[in-house]
């Protein structure tokens, strides 16, 4: 029994050891701004072996969209060989998108990796990434997130935390506490909407804090406000 079970970890290492790297996306969001004719990602392969990269958009409810409704990626597949980096070009092509407010898409890029008859004691795993892809038009290019988030108005509606986003931008959260107990890791308020979170049966009054993860994918101040 334990030779056979150092037989199997040994075989686990060999498997992990030999799993690819993948590739590197140039960012975690996308932002692309409504004056600008094309948007595009930087996508790298640090690995000697090939990639095959397939990449297309999605809605907010996460249903693929028609090239003729939002954005067309180009190239949509691609090979991208080892130690070698390539564009990722989004065009959009929808001409109707709400110029008051900020619209949600995701961007989906699939990384393939090469196998041959050499690789077969290589684990090989195709990895999607899923990036928010959102689309903020001309009359918002003077404002990010973080300088209107002060604007966020939260109560409490049973035994939910509730946030009324009164502006035209996307909300995505870091965290939500209430005094010092955390509600929520993450999150999303869509402009002019509200959203509630679960966790608030205790709390009745008190401070609100939060931080917004901004349009590089950090994260800068702690903003409050009051129950």
């Amino acid at each position: 029994m334990q030779k056979l079970c150092i037989a199997l970890i040994s075989l686990l290492f060999l498997l992990a050891n030999n799993v690819n790297a993948g590739i590197i996306i140039g960012s975690s969001r996308l932002i692309y701004h409504g004056d600008k004719k094309e948007s595009a990602i930087n996508i790298e392969n640090p690995d000697p072996v090939p990639f095959l990269i397939q990449s297309w958009t999605e809605d907010s409810d996460g249903k693929p969209i028609k090239a003729d409704n939002a954005f067309i990626v180009t190239p949509p597949l691609f090979r991208l060989d080892g130690n070698q980096k390539n564009l990722l070009r989004i065009i959009r092509t929808a001409s109707a998108l709400p110029q008051d407010r900020e619209s949600l898409f995701w961007l989906n890029i699939k990384s393939i990796p090469s196998s041959s008859r050499e690789d077969s004691n290589t684990l090989q795993i195709a990895v999607r990434s899923r990036l928010k892809l959102i689309y903020r038009p001309s009359p918002l290019k003077n404002d990010m997130p973080e300088s209107v988030t002060h604007r966020l108005s939260w109560k409490k509606v049973g035994d939910r935390l509730e946030v009324t986003n009164p502006t035209g931008y996307y909300m995505n959260f870091l965290y939500i506490k209430a005094g010092n107990s955390k509600i929520a890791d993450g999150g999303l308020v869509a402009p002019y909407s509200s959203a509630s979170f679960a966790g608030a049966e205790k709390i009745h009054s008190g401070e609100i804090s939060w931080k917004i993860i901004n349009d590089y994918g950090g994260f800068g101040e702690v903003h409050r406000a009051t129950l």
